[in-house]
C-alpha cells in the first residue's frame, strides 16, 4: 500500500561518561522513537571493547531488560532507523560495528551520502567487501583505507570525501565522536548531564526526557570529539556564513514541537507557519480542524490568526497495528481508518477549514477529506502549511518518485479538483521562510519545493541503487 505520508529519517543519541549511559540512551531512543520506526541498535563500550545489539522494530520491540544490562557500559551510541538508502531488513540496522586496522568502530548516520554509489564502485574495484546496501557502510571503509588511517585529524579527512547530508556518531572503544555535514542538513545537538557525562542527540527532546541541559548545536562542517579529556572541537570545513541548507521539513513535519531544531522550537515555527497561512489564504468556515498530528501546531496558529474557533475533527488511535505488516489490502484499509478516524459530532452541519502539514501523493489526503463529506460537513476547505511539493529529495527524506508527487506537473486548482474539496491553498514559499529565517540570518533547503538542491545531483541518486547493485555484482552481470 502507497501511503501519502513523508516517511522520517533517522534519529541519533550518545552518551558519555556515565554508569547507566545505555539506560540513558535506550531513554534517549525512545524520546526520538518518531524519528524512524523500522529498527532500533545501541553499541557501548567499556573502554577495551564495543558490544552491540539491535532488531527490527521499535524501541520497545528490540530491546528486552537483558539486552540493555549485557550492553551496560559507560560510554554508549544508539539509532532509530527510517531506510532512506537500501531496504528495509536487519543488516542495515545501525549502528555498524566494525573491526579495522585502527581496532573497533560503531557509526550511527542520519542523512543520505548522494555519492555512496560512486564510492562503492570504486572501492569494490579495489577488492573491499561490502555486507550492506546502506550508505553508511561506505564510511566504515574510508576509515578503514592505509591512506586516511595515517591522517592527523582522520575523521576530518573521511568526512571530506562525502557528498550529500550526513549527521554521525562514531563510537570507538576509548571515545565518542560526533560530526555534522558542512551544510548543516540535518540536526545535531550537544547537552550535559549534572554528573558532567556529554550528551548527543538528533533532537533536544531527547536531551529533555533524561534531565540533560541543552549547551550547543554541532556546527556545520565540525567534528567533536568526547573522551577522558573532555569536549575538544575542530572543524573539517569553513562555512564563514553558517549552515546553508538545514532541512526545512524538520520544522514543518519531522522534529517533536518541544525540540529545538537550528536554534528554534518547533511548535513556535508551526503556529507561525499557521498564522502566516491565515494571512496569505483566508477562508470562510466555522470550525478549524488540524490533521492529526503534526498540523495541530499549525492548526492552533491558523484558528488564532483567523478568530475562528478549532474544534477536534479527527481521533488518532495510539495502539493501531503498524499497517505495513498485515497480511492483505483490505486489513491495511481497515487499519488506516483505525488510526484516524472522523468525530461526526464535531463536524456535520459545519464548514470545516482543515490544515494539513503537507501533501505528498494526495491519495490519502484525499480518503480523509471524503470521510469529512461522509460524516456530514458542508463544505471542506484544505489549507496546507507548506508549499507544493513537485520535486524529489536526495539528502535523506525517502518522497516517492517525483511521478507519484501530487502536484507535480498540476496546478493548484488540478490538485484541488484531484482532492475533492472546495478550496485549496499552500503556504508560500516566501512565507514559510519568513517564519523560520530569523532575519536572515539563517538558510533553509526548500529543494522539493522549488528544485534548487544545493548540492548538485549530477549522478541517479535512488534509495535502493545499492541493493540493485548488490544483486547485479552477486548475480556477475
Amino acid at each position: 500500500m502507497e501511503h501519502d505520508e513523508i516517511r522520517h529519517h533517522c534519529g541519533l543519541f550518545g552518551i558519555y561518561g556515565h554508569p547507566e549511559a545505555v539506560a540513558l540512551t535506550h531513554l534517549g531512543l525512545f524520546a526520538q522513537q518518531h524519528r524512524g520506526q523500522e529498527s532500533a541498535g545501541i553499541c557501548s563500550s567499556d573502554g577495551d571493547q564495543i558490544r552491540r545489539y539491535a532488531g527490527m522494530g521499535l524501541v520497545n520491540e528490540v530491546f528486552q531488560p537483558q539486552h540493555l544490562e549485557q550492553l551496560r557500559n559507560p560510554i554508549a551510541i544508539g539509532h532509530v532507523r527510517y531506510s532512506t538508502t537500501g531496504s528495509c531488513n536487519a543488516a542495515n540496522a545501525q549502528p555498524l560495528l566494525v573491526s579495522y586496522a585502527a581496532g573497533q568502530v560503531a557509526v550511527a548516520h542520519n542523512g543520505n551520502l548522494i555519492n555512496a554509489a560512486r564510492l562503492r564502485e570504486e572501492y569494490e574495484q579495489f577488492g573491499h567487501i561490502f555486507l550492506t546496501s546502506s550508505d553508511t557502510e561506505m564510511i566504515t571503509h574510508l576509515l578503514a583505507k592505509p591512506a586516511h588511517l595515517e591522517k592527523p585529524n582522520q575523521i576530518g579527512h573521511v568526512l571530506n570525501h562525502l557528498q550529500g547530508a550526513y549527521s554521525l556518531l562514531f563510537l570507538f572503544t576509548d571515545r565518542l565522536v560526533a560530526a555534522r555535514d558542512p551544510e548543516g542538513f540535518r540536526p545535531l545537538c550537544i547537552g550535559q548531564m549534572d554528573n558532567g557525562a556529554w550528551v548527543v542527540a538528533s533532537e533536544t527532546c531527547a536531551l529533555d526526557l533524561i534531565g540533560a541541559v541543552y549547551l550547543r548545536d554541532v556546527q556545520p562542517g565540525e567534528v567533536i570529539t568526547i573522551s577522558a579529556a573532555g569536549l575538544q572541537s575542530e572543524f573539517f570545513a569553513h562555512r564563514p556564513d553558517g549552515a546553508a541548507a538545514q532541512c526545512i521539513f524538520e520544522h514543518i513535519y519531522f522534529a517533536d514541537p518541544s525540540s529545538s531544531i537550528f536554534g528554534q522550537n518547533v511548535h513556535t515555527v508551526r503556529v507561525a507557519m499557521g498564522r502566516q497561512l491565515a494571512r496569505e489564504a483566508p477562508a470562510d468556515g466555522d470550525i478549524v480542524i488540524a490533521v492529526p498530528n503534526c498540523a495541530r501546531c499549525a492548526a492552533i496558529g491558523f484558528s488564532h490568526e483567523s478568530g475562528i474557533p478549532i474544534e477536534r475533527g479527527f481521533t488518532t488511535s495510539h495502539f493501531a497495528l503498524r499497517s505495513f505488516i498485515l497480511p492483505d489490502q483490505s486489513m491495511r484499509d481497515r487499519t488506516v481508518k483505525l488510526k484516524l478516524n472522523v468525530i461526526k459530532e464535531a463536524v456535520r452541519g459545519r464548514r470545516v477549514i482543515v490544515v494539513e502539514d503537507s501533501v505528498v501523493r494526495g491519495t490519502t489526503t484525499r480518503g480523509k477529506m471524503g470521510a469529512l463529506r461522509e460524516a456530514g460537513a458542508t463544505e471542506v476547505h484544505l489549507r496546507v502549511a507548506s508549499p507544493p511539493i513537485r520535486h524529489g529529495c536526495y539528502y535523506g527524506i525517502d518522497f516517492p518518485d517525483k511521478t507519484k508527487l501530487v502536484a507535480t506537473d498540476r496546478s493548484v486548482e488540478q490538485i484541488r479538483d484531484f482532492l475533492a474539496v472546495d478550496s485549496l491553498a499552500y503556504l508560500s514559499v516566501e512565507g514559510m521562510l519568513a517564519c523560520v529565517q530569523d532575519g536572515g540570518s539563517q538558510k533553509f533547503c526548500t529543494a522539493c519545493f522549488t528544485g534548487q538542491y544545493p548540492i548538485p545531483i549530477d549522478q541517479p541518486v535512488s534509495k535502493f541503487a545499492l541493493e540493485r547493485h548488490q544483486l547485479k555484482m552477486f548475480n556477475g552481470t
